[in-house]
């Protein structure tokens, strides 16, 4: 059984702070099909540039974006190991497949195998 440490929780506390903003899934949303220059993310999300840089900064600054530039246009990308990152820190607060506790209706606590 995998042991949990106090970084492993730091990290997967600044992935789900990065994540915690509707503009920012909508960014991570149009990046999983491929590369996008940031003149068409302000276009697709409907949204100032300023606005949008500061949530590109936020998801790069917790490692969730990859750029690159080309020309005077910045392109940027999904961070796979991130995104397993985040996978991984979202699997690790799944019930456990023993089963699931669950209080009845006189209030005593007993346990229910899943299938």
């Amino acid at each position: 059984m995998a042991t949990t440490t106090d970084k492993d929780l730091e990290r997967a506390a600044a992935l789900f702070r990065a994540l915690a903003d509707p503009t920012r899934l909508g960014i991570i949303e149009r990046l999983r099909g491929g590369e996008q220059c940031v003149c068409d993310l302000t276009d697709m999300l409907d949204t100032g540039q300023s606005r949008l840089s500061f949530h590109l900064k936020t998801l790069k600054d917790a490692g969730l974006l990859r750029d690159r530039r080309q020309g005077r246009w910045i392109y940027y990308a999904l961070e796979p190991d991130a995104i397993a990152e985040v996978q991984a820190a979202v699997a690790a607060i799944r019930p456990s497949a023993s089963g699931l506790r669950v209080v009845d209706v006189r209030g005593r606590r007993r346990w229910r195998t899943t299938s």
